[in-house]
């Protein structure tokens, strides 16, 4: 059993020594639950696309000590609806970010039912056990249209991922467009704010109109490439508000989601 376990350290230690550092590892995981309109996915679609080949993102990436970030992208809804749209890939230069938005525009998205941020969390953090990249940081960027109503108490996974080192950052999309379920959070962004994002740095950009999306994501991602120290953190912060960070107090029901969904569809069974 010893050896075992020292073979399987001297495995850990030469995976970990031959990882391709990269200054962040980032999961870009999407809400793509049957709330948003086909129109809204393709709009999320594009915004990241062209967030990715940004001038100012991918400026971003150069200014970074290894000058490369590792990214994949994921479309998630309910607890057994997860994704990986774009695997992981190294954005070093433009035509690295070009080779990723080519793949986002590839195939359209498809919907699903229920919203699982927790899941779509847990997905996210199995993902960086997969990936060959040592990254200085963990971020997972979760965007969304409501609360989780599905499987696993959003904050506690927050809080397992946060102990691993994983930072958390949230767009929470409060446009209210689309179809309308009973479920919905009017407060969305102090949803996010208290019950989502975590970790080191971790903030959210509210959305609320889908015209503001694509400036949205491309600051997210500066921000996130940058850190909250950074010259370009303040110039961002002082032109675009707002940039809300994590509070140290909940003021919001974090179970909303689950208890909208009993009230109203009690009668159904949960399984189906």
């Amino acid at each position: 059993m010893a050896a075992a376990m020292i073979g399987l350290a001297g495995f850990c230690s030469l995976q970990s020594a031959s990882a391709e550092p990269v200054d962040i590892e980032l999961v870009l995981a999407v809400d793509v639950s049957l709330s948003m309109s086909p129109m809204e996915l393709e709009i999320q679609r594009h915004g990241y696309a062209a967030a990715l080949v940004h001038d100012s993102v991918l400026q971003a990436i150069a200014d970074g000590v290894h000058g490369k970030i590792a990214v994949t992208y994921v479309e998630w809804a309910g607890v057994t609806s997860q994704h990986v749209i774009v695997p992981w890939t190294i954005i070093a230069s433009r035509a690295d970010a070009e080779t990723v938005a080519a793949q986002l525009s590839a195939h359209p998205p498809n919907s699903a039912r229920r919203t699982s941020i927790s899941a779509g969390l847990e997905f996210g953090a199995d993902l960086f056990a997969e990936s060959a990249h040592q990254g200085t940081k963990r971020v997972i960027d979760v965007s969304g249209d409501g609360p989780n109503n599905q499987g696993a108490p959003v904050t506690v996974v927050r809080d397992r991922l946060v102990a691993q080192g994983i930072t958390i950052n949230g767009l929470p999309l409060m446009t209210n467009s689309g179809p309308a379920w009973g479920y919905e959070v009017s407060n969305l962004d102090q949803y996010y704010t208290d019950c989502v994002i975590g970790g080191p740095g971790a903030f959210m950009i509210p959305v609320n109109d889908w015209s503001q999306f694509p400036d949205a994501v491309r600051r997210k991602l500066v921000l996130e490439l940058a850190g909250p120290l950074s010259p370009r953190w303040a110039e961002e912060e002082a032109l675009f508000p707002p940039i809300v960070k994590a509070q140290a107090e909940v003021a919001t029901d974090c179970l909303a989601g689950e208890k909208a969904w009993r009230n109203r569809y009690w009668m159904y069974d949960e399984s189906r």
